[in-house]
């Protein structure tokens, strides 16, 4: 093994184990905000957008491990990747105007709610 192979080593090395103590670092802080967060709103962004990113990261670090470590490209975990970016994002927006047509407001006392305008708009429209 030459140098500039042990080099590239060390390197992909250090790239595998960023990606998944980065990812690490974010699940537990995805899971320290849905503790601590007060509303539902500020919870589903804790567990979403941390979770995502996550989850992402150490599939990125496992990604590199498998191709770089055992020649494996793996389909399943470029799949997983996608899947995550996809759905995590809409299944919290989903959850969020479920909660917000059910009337959960959030812990912020002053705030523009412009989806709440809009329904009240257009319940108004459909009483006429």
């Amino acid at each position: 093994m030459t140098e500039t192979e042990m080099l590239f080593q060390i390197v992909i090395n250090i790239l595998i184990i960023l990606s998944i103590l980065i990812g690490s670092f974010l699940m537990i802080s995805a899971s320290i905000g849905i503790v601590r967060f007060p509303d539902i709103y500020t919870k589903l962004h804790a567990a979403t957008k941390a979770a995502t990113l996550g989850i992402t990261g150490i599939l990125i670090g496992t990604f590199l491990f498998l191709y770089i470590e055992h020649n494996i490209l793996s389909g399943k975990v470029i799949l997983a990747i996608i899947f995550m970016f996809v759905t995590n994002p809409v299944s919290a927006h989903m959850i969020s105007r479920a909660a917000h047509l059910k009337g959960i407001k959030p812990v912020i006392k002053h705030r523009n709610d412009a989806f709440e305008q809009y329904i009240q708009k257009q319940s108004q429209t459909h009483e006429k």
